[in-house]
């Protein structure tokens, strides 16, 4: 029997507010902010850079980390059953992964198109794309069970298995992807290697 998750603590409005705030983890914005870090990397060539932050999604996706739990979601018998029932909690997902995405944006835009690179404005965006684009297809799979998204859906899955919500609190994971996206952008500037 499919298993809907329930409302964050307590279930009333003001819980789901606090909830909001604490739960709106760099999860997508980590994934935006290292597209943009890999598409920087060859700013002339879109169509490589965008395949790049794709390709980061899943590379960082591969690491223990720590994700919020998307309150709309039907556990099926196995990872692939998985759906987002539609109502108010899908809706209440989506401003959450939403905020999550743009955050990640307005960061990736102030640090590798006016902060310390100076990237083209839409190669940057691309490349946020690009690096939250698998979860966005991960809806859309739930949603459609497109066939030609099956292989995607898996290989993510399977990326995932073991490694998705580690034991350690949020704020250390929060932490650890701080740290990654740190360490990625000085690899980049210290090395000269955005063009």
């Amino acid at each position: 029997m499919p298993k809907v998750h329930k409302v964050p603590r307590g279930g009333d409005a003001y819980s789901m507010q606090s909830e909001a705030l604490y739960y709106v983890v760099m999860t997508l914005a980590t994934h935006g902010i290292v597209g943009a870090a890999a598409i920087a990397l060859v700013p002339t060539n879109p169509v490589l850079g965008f395949a790049l932050a794709f390709a980061s999604h899943l590379a960082i996706d591969s690491l223990p980390h720590r994700d919020y739990e998307l309150l709309s979601k039907v556990e099926g018998e196995r990872k692939l059953d998985m759906d987002m029932k539609l109502g108010r909690l899908f809706v209440y997902d989506l401003l959450r992964t939403g905020t999550d995405a743009f955050i990640g944006l307005v960061i990736a835009l102030a640090i590798f198109s006016v902060w310390l690179f100076h990237v083209p404005f839409y190669i940057v965006v691309l490349g946020v794309v690009g690096g939250v684009l698998p979860d966005f297809l991960q809806l859309v799979f739930f949603k459609t069970r497109s066939r030609l998204l099956l292989p995607l859906q898996r290989f993510h899955s399977w990326l995932q298995v073991g490694k998705d919500q580690p034991q350690w609190p949020l704020w250390l994971g929060l932490f650890l992807q701080a740290i990654l996206i740190t360490i990625l952008i000085s690899i980049e500037k210290f090395f000269g290697l955005v063009g």
